[in-house]
């Protein structure tokens, strides 16, 4: 049963999870390392109804080590600054879920995150390296998202449009854009966020955010004016007017592309369970890329998703703490997040099967090598300067694309706004 409890940085629910049937390694507290007497720590998390990895890695950790992992809950849309407060009032969880990896640099600067760098971490293992700074590791990731390209093989299908192959260039995507557009739907959907045109800059054109010079993300930002205008795409005016969801829109069939991260997949076949979404045959392929050179290992771009230990621990509480994020990287917890349909860190052939075999995934081959293969560049790079050039960058994107100034003058402007700081 929840119980509420009051948090300095606003009302956390704090759920005791039950031991479950999940797979999650040794049963047996001793082969595992736990102490004898059991541990019960905190984790961090967020929507806790609708997301479910945070349940399912506590339960199996529970049944691994016989420790339990009581979850606080937080506003998604404010979580960093709650979870921040209560930190810094002595009550934050044991375990910290790094939602937006743009924050470590500041919960390593605030004297928060534990040195974990005594922590093995697996070789397939990916994404550790945005939790590193100034060679200290602070955090291990469990999941690592990378955006890829949904498609409705359905509206392809009915527009005798050859599905994407996995050699698509942004010629052929803007191509396929124009042939699917339709009375009832565009041919792509590109959410609001500045990463949709800009995440694809960074990584596949040689892109430094630090760099202090913008130039490079013209190019796909004149693509995307471009497809605005010939109505191949709702433009940025009318989509931050009516606030359409990215995931309406395609599971709604309001639009036969959609560029988005992997977490997607186990969103869209929850709704199209529920009939949330519209019944229809999908899949997603590689994104596209600036030339053919990546074919072979298609760039692109995500952040991974971490877990760090409050320095303000029990000390008591430390072994099992750093027992948990080694869990967290295991096959078998791997396993348990693929088998939900999220996209662990730990991407093994074991966790690509289960991954695969949930009912209502994909099972095309080209879903599998987009999924598996891949050179996923960080969205936003581990630094002290990050969240404030990242605020200048979404300022830019907001003028190109509400056509408050031409995209030569908004890079400019980004540009001189970077010196200034």
């Amino acid at each position: 049963m929840n119980r509420k409890i009051a948090a300095a940085g606003g009302l956390a629910i704090v759920a005791t999870l039950a031991l479950t049937a999940c797979s999650g390694g040794s049963s047996d507290p001793a082969e595992s390392g736990a102490s004898a007497a059991p541990v019960t720590l905190t984790l961090s998390g967020w929507s806790l109804a609708t997301t479910p990895e945070f349940q399912a890695l506590a339960d199996g950790f529970e049944k691994a080590t016989g420790n339990k992992v009581d979850l606080v809950e937080y506003d998604p849309a404010e979580y960093n600054t709650l979870l921040t407060a209560d930190l810094g009032a002595g009550s934050g969880p044991d375990i910290i879920t790094q939602k937006e990896v743009k924050y470590v640099s500041t919960l390593v600067a605030g004297g928060q995150l534990l040195d974990v760098s005594d922590i093995e971490i697996p070789d397939s293992v990916s994404g550790a390296a945005s939790y590193e700074v100034d060679g200290t590791q602070y955090a291990t990731p469990y999941r690592q998202d990378s955006w890829v390209l949904f498609y409705n093989k359905d509206i392809f299908d009915a527009a005798g449009v050859a599905y994407p192959d996995g050699s698509w260039t942004w010629d052929d995507y803007d191509a396929a854009a124009k042939a699917l557009t339709t009375a009832d739907h565009y041919g792509t959907y590109e959410h609001r966020w500045q990463s949709t045109t800009q995440g694809f800059a960074n990584a596949q054109f040689d892109g430094d955010i630090f760099s202090g010079d913008y130039e490079y993300m013209a190019d796909l930002y004149d693509r995307r004016l471009a497809r605005e205008a010939a109505g191949y795409q709702i433009d940025f005016a009318t989509s931050s007017a009516n606030s359409p969801t990215y995931q309406g829109e395609f599971g709604k069939q309001h639009a036969a592309m959609l560029p988005m991260g992997t977490w997607y997949v186990a969103t869209l076949i929850s709704q199209q369970k529920s009939g949330e979404a519209d019944t229809f045959n999908w899949g997603f392929a590689p994104i596209p890329q600036k030339d053919s050179s990546t074919v072979d290992e298609p760039v692109t771009f995500g952040d991974p998703t971490g877990f760090g230990i409050n320095a303000a621990i029990d000390s008591s509480k430390t072994a099992a703490a750093k027992q948990f994020l080694e869990y967290a990287m295991s096959d078998d917890a791997a396993a348990i997040l693929a088998g939900i349909g999220i996209t662990p860190a730990n991407t093994s052939e074991t966790v690509a099967d289960a991954f695969f075999g949930v009912e209502g995934a994909p099972t095309d081959d080209l879903s599998k090598f987009a999924w598996s293969t891949h050179d996923t560049k960080p969205e936003n790079p581990t630094s002290d300067k990050t969240a404030a050039v990242q605020t200048i960058l979404g300022t830019m994107h907001t003028e190109i694309l509400m056509k408050t100034k031409s995209v030569q003058q908004a890079i400019a402007d980004a540009d001189a706004a970077f010196k200034a700081l």
